[in-house]
């Protein structure tokens, strides 16, 4: 089931099937990915409880391997709505038989959504709900039309980094998983970096360092999509690889793949969030339209 979320500046659907934004419109103009599954069926999925991909889609924990697939489960899992109104949505799930054979946690998940003139601004909440330690990462996978409104071509657009950053690039394997390496990632101007089909030959561009917001934009029209993502360690671009896919994913994450060859223990995999019983812990970002 959908539900839309309008103000005098956007009108935003979501759906209840992974608490996803499948719709951002300014007037006429659509600005999310529309899910063609030539290219990408999803729109915007979110991730929980872990980003990327793990070793032969298996983790240990507790001294229990278990499996998982790709981001997790949330974006197959079907969504309560807490709280509606004409400006914000909460969604709400928590664990069930199907998670417990691959998570074998307790948890509540909030996702919502907020309205504030021409932005929508997102928190992800996680509460630890059962007795054990509750180990999870997150990150958000927005999907972006390009062009925006069929002006110019993919080539005529770029990402615009904060001027003084100097991101990172992490270094994965061509089926994404980390290798432990990374070098600096040049920027035109030392904060343009330009979008081409090629770039994501080799699967997605990850990277650490890249500050608190990027823009996508073009000198072709003065539209454009702001991400900011304080508060995430990582950032990543993606569209499907060795493709002519019309959008790129900005994606702030706050976890990342497992390393080659190596099968995670949560019990000390990097880069998750360990709740104490009863602990709750939120991270938020938002997307302005322009």
């Amino acid at each position: 089931m959908t539900h839309t979320l309008k103000n005098k500046y956007l009108t935003v659907e979501t759906t209840e099937l992974g608490a996803e934004i499948v719709s951002v419109k300014k007037g006429q103009c659509e600005y999310m990915w529309q899910r063609d599954e030539t290219y990408w069926a999803c729109c915007a999925p979110i991730m929980f409880p872990v980003c990327g991909r793990l070793f032969g889609g298996k983790y240990t924990c507790g001294g229990k391997e278990y499996s998982m697939g790709n981001h997790g489960f949330v974006r197959r899992t079907e969504f309560d709505v807490k709280e509606k109104s004409d400006e914000k949505i909460v969604f709400i799930t928590k664990e069930s038989e199907t998670t417990l054979e691959q998570y074998p946690f307790s948890f509540s998940l909030e996702i919502s959504y907020e309205l504030k003139e021409n932005a929508v601004y997102s928190q992800i909440t996680v509460t630890n709900t059962g007795n054990n330690i509750l180990p999870f990462t997150t990150g958000a996978h927005p999907g972006f039309c390009v062009p925006i409104d069929d002006k110019g071509s993919f080539s005529d657009y770029y990402i615009e980094f904060e001027e003084g950053v100097s991101p990172s690039h992490l270094l994965f394997t061509s089926d994404c998983f980390q290798t432990g390496k990374r070098k600096a990632l040049k920027l035109e101007k030392g904060y343009r970096l330009h979008l081409y089909h090629e770039m994501f030959d080799n699967d997605a561009i990850f990277m650490s360092g890249a500050g608190t917001k990027v823009t996508l934009k073009s000198d072709k029209t003065d539209r454009f999509v702001t991400v900011c993502f304080e508060g995430f360690s990582y950032l990543g671009l993606w569209h499907k690889p060795q493709s002519d896919a019309p959008y790129v994913c900005i994606e702030p994450w706050c976890g990342l793949p497992s390393y080659d060859g190596v099968i995670d223990d949560f019990d000390d995999k990097s880069d998750m969030f360990r709740l104490e019983k009863g602990g709750t812990k939120s991270v938020s970002y938002s997307i302005i339209f322009g």
